[in-house]
């Protein structure tokens, strides 16, 4: 039997006003302790690039550096049980939601979202229910088995965080 995997709690500084969400962290994220853990993810190269920070700078300063642009990071899924990385592989009967609701009335400098990927904006928009609503963008998922050209991956990231 798979074990029920936990995710990792929200990345955000204060006047947060974008949230990018991701579906659940990936077996590389969630044994580091951090989000997108895996080297050939591009969500930092991507972010860095839009940015402006190193990619290969430290956790913390990659994050410091998200949290001063106003960007939190966070997930759909608060736990799953998943064999492997792929949101395919998530048994959808496991799925459970992040306390929405809560995060956006602690934060409600949060005006808009993009989701990372096509299974974090589906989850979310089956899952989570009580949640105020908020202007959302779903761009290319920034994971390896997304095998979109690097360069139009960072063009629909540029856009969305544009806003």
């Amino acid at each position: 039997m798979t074990d029920v995997l936990l995710g990792l709690p929200p990345l955000i500084g204060p006047g947060a006003r974008l949230l990018i969400c991701g579906n659940m962290p990936s077996v590389m994220s969630l044994a580091s302790g951090e989000y997108y853990g895996n080297p050939r993810n591009a969500f930092w190269r991507i972010t860095a690039e839009i940015v402006g920070f190193p990619a290969d700078a430290p956790y913390p300063a990659r994050v410091a550096a998200l949290r001063s642009h106003g960007i939190a990071v966070w997930d759909v899924l608060r736990s799953c049980v998943r064999e492997g990385s792929l949101d395919s592989t998530v048994r959808p009967d496991s799925m459970v939601p992040n306390d929405f609701a809560t995060f956006f009335e602690r934060h409600p400098t949060i005006e808009r979202m993009v989701f990372n990927g096509a299974a974090a904006e589906a989850n979310y928009r089956r899952l989570v229910r009580d949640a105020p609503a908020k202007p959302s963008l779903r761009v290319p998922s920034t994971s390896p088995a997304q095998t979109m050209r690097y360069a139009e991956k960072l063009a629909a990231w540029r856009t969305a965080l544009a806003g």
